[in-house]
């Protein structure tokens, strides 16, 4: 289903034409990273409502569509990383301080954006990573429908 640009993905982690597509120009390791990253998501919320922008560039993981009101992460390929970002990290607690302490706000100034870079697979395993998803998933995010 498409809406507003994005392909929203409601069907689960084995719906991943999209999030394939928009991996078709990143190098192995990039789509391996971004690929690891999509499944501990899917693990720490199995309900996740996936949406793949393709003219960003990025996915935004959350309980519905909406970026700022219904979810509660993003991921951007790049050549040498994938970028995580929280839409509202600076409100996260992160006790292992893998979020930067400054970000983006939104116009309205409630949104507090943080995104970290991952350039391998430990940092992807990292359990602060898995508390810190854990964290968002419950931030000003609506309930799974």
């Amino acid at each position: 289903m498409s809406e507003a640009a994005g392909i929203i993905n409601r069907a689960g982690r084995g719906d991943d034409g999209a999030f394939n597509a928009l991996l078709s120009s990143a190098s192995d390791e990039i789509a391996e990273l971004a690929r690891a990253v999509r499944d501990l998501v899917y693990d720490v919320l199995p309900q996740t409502v996936e949406v793949v922008w393709p003219t960003q560039g990025s996915v935004g993981w959350g309980t519905g569509p909406k970026k700022f009101s219904e979810q509660f992460a993003y991921l951007m390929p790049f050549r040498k990383h994938v970028t995580l970002g929280f839409y509202y990290g600076g409100e996260l607690r992160d006790p292992a301080g893998l979020l930067p302490t400054k970000g983006g706000r939104q116009v309205s100034g409630k949104l507090a954006m943080r995104s970290l870079k991952i350039a391998t697979l430990a940092e992807v395993r990292r359990p602060e990573l898995r508390s810190l998803l854990e964290v968002a998933v419950r931030h000003r995010v609506p309930p799974v429908q």
